[in-house]
């Protein structure tokens, strides 16, 4: 592992230098051979599990690496803290990947830091294996996301409700520079560090815009907060697309890189329901699922709030600068969001039919409580199954007829349509009964198999497999008793 260290590079004010603490047995649990091909780790590095052990438990550092914790600020349910930062994550340094990609490679739950707020800066198992199935399937999925390298077991004790198995997992992720970074130096007046910040941001992230020599700095800022807006928009759409509730959208935890990130509370929708919540933390429903789009837009908000300073140093005249972008929010998503739902329905170029179709069958679909995955996935094959076209238009009356009416007026084949939907729509998402069961076996047994089996499938998230059907299956109770938890 070749490791560079850009980000430590910064100011002190960015970081705690701080090694992770010493586990008492590391042992390896999880290993992701996809991702280590990709990172163009050796076969000889990664056929050594008792040195991987104790690499990415944090017992011993790979050379070049230079461990800290990440100061950064939040807004927490809409409440401002301006202290947050890696309470129990260490960033050891970045290194280059396929095509010269840059990522982080950071341990999490590896030990306290100045930033653990009374925290004992450690992860059970659990939350390190959900992490770990959680964002392979959002990568198959297609959807932007962090991934994880390795679940490492500590060989310790951690205590939250009950005393459970530690765990430290491996993070990859562009990078960790957050909506609260920014936020962390715009809060204390720091406006050299904020610049700085958006130096490195642009360099790491848009360096056509940082290149482009006919922008000015101000211009830059401006484009910037652009780029991280449409970024926003392309993810919370692929969220829809899945039924993916994250379920603690916190700036804290919304990068600027437009990646997934921080897997504590989330769930998959199984009924349609925009209100739909799983999170114990978020009483009021504030990230529902309908809810997603509309706090992006404010996590924007608070973006273009901490960049301020940047674009003009009259309040009112980068406040008149910055505003029309994140009203512009709004607008774009509805047409992504418009154009995704004319995919699932087999139509490539959204129109007025086609968006009035999409919000009537999701009407439907909430009124009779259908599952959202199965559903469009059933309306994929009833096209080329006359039984369950037959089905479906029962269940759904006229608008059955009015969507394949709809295919054919626009010159839309039937196996051009399931072609699209195909693409679009998953056979298989990982649910949350699933999910579950899966990780308190391992939890219990400590064998892997069935992760890997769960694995195999979620990869392959838009073809049939043999093992598909064995998570394919709904809840019992459709989820409505379903909790998820932080995990800290």
């Amino acid at each position: 592992m070749k490791f560079s260290n850009t980000y430590s590079q910064l100011d002190g004010a960015f970081y705690q230098r701080i090694s992770p603490a010493r586990v008492s047995r590391p042992q390896l649990l999880l290993w992701n051979d996809n991702l280590a091909g990709m990172l163009q780790l050796t076969d000889e590095f990664c056929r050594d599990k008792s040195l991987l052990a104790e690499y990415f438990s944090g017992n011993r550092l790979p050379d070049g690496a230079d461990p800290i914790a990440l100061a950064y600020a939040g807004h927490q349910f809409g409440s401002f803290n301006p202290q947050l930062g890696d309470g129990r994550a260490h960033l050891l340094g970045e290194i280059l990947g396929a095509g010269g990609q840059r990522y982080d490679i950071q341990l999490k739950g590896s030990g306290q830091t100045r930033f653990s707020r009374q925290g004992d800066g450690k992860c059970a198992i659990g939350p390190a294996v959900r992490e770990y199935i959680m964002s392979e399937a959002m990568f198959a999925l297609g959807v932007p996301t962090s991934r994880c390298l390795a679940v490492v077991g500590s060989g310790d004790l951690v205590f939250r409700e009950a005393a459970k198995p530690g765990a430290i997992v491996t993070r990859v992720a562009a990078s960790h520079i957050r909506v609260g970074t920014f936020e962390y130096f715009a809060a204390r007046g720091d406006m050299e560090s904020l610049k700085a910040l958006a130096d490195f941001t642009l360099d790491r992230h848009f360096p056509e815009i940082a290149r482009n020599g006919d922008l000015d700095n101000k211009d830059k800022i401006l484009h910037l907060l652009q780029a991280v807006i449409g970024k926003q928009i392309q993810l919370i759409v692929s969220w829809l697309r899945v039924g993916f509730i994250h379920g603690v959208m916190n700036t804290d935890n919304t990068a600027v890189s437009g990646e997934t990130i921080d897997f504590g509370p989330c769930a998959m929708m199984g009924i349609y329901h925009p209100g739909t919540v799983f999170s114990s933390i978020d009483s009021q429903g504030r990230y529902a699922f309908g809810n997603q789009p509309g706090i992006a837009q404010w996590n924007m908000a608070r973006l273009a709030e901490a960049l301020l300073p940047l674009i003009d140093t009259v309040p009112e005249k980068a406040v008149e600068q910055a505003e029309p972008l994140i009203r512009q929010f709004a607008r774009d998503f509805d047409q992504a969001y418009r154009e995704m739902l004319a995919n699932k329905l087999g139509i490539a170029s959204p129109c007025g039919q086609a968006n009035e179709l999409a919000k009537t069958l999701l009407g439907q679909m909430q009124d009779k409580q259908l599952d959202y995955t199965q559903t469009f996935t059933r309306l994929a094959l009833s096209l080329e199954d006359a039984t369950e076209a037959e089905k479906l238009s029962q269940e759904l009356g006229p608008w059955y007829h009015d969507w394949r009416v709809l295919l054919t007026d626009t010159g839309i084949a039937a196996s051009s349509a399931r072609t699209l939907m195909d693409k679009t729509n998953p056979q298989v998402i990982p649910r949350n009964h699933h999910v579950e069961a899966i990780i308190k076996e391992y939890e219990e047994s400590g064998a892997s198999q069935r992760i890997d089996d769960f694995l195999t499938v979620l990869r392959s998230p838009y073809r049939r497999l043999a093992q598909t059907p064995d998570f394919q299956d709904l809840p019992a109770d459709g989820d409505r008793h379903y909790r998820t938890f932080c995990g800290t």
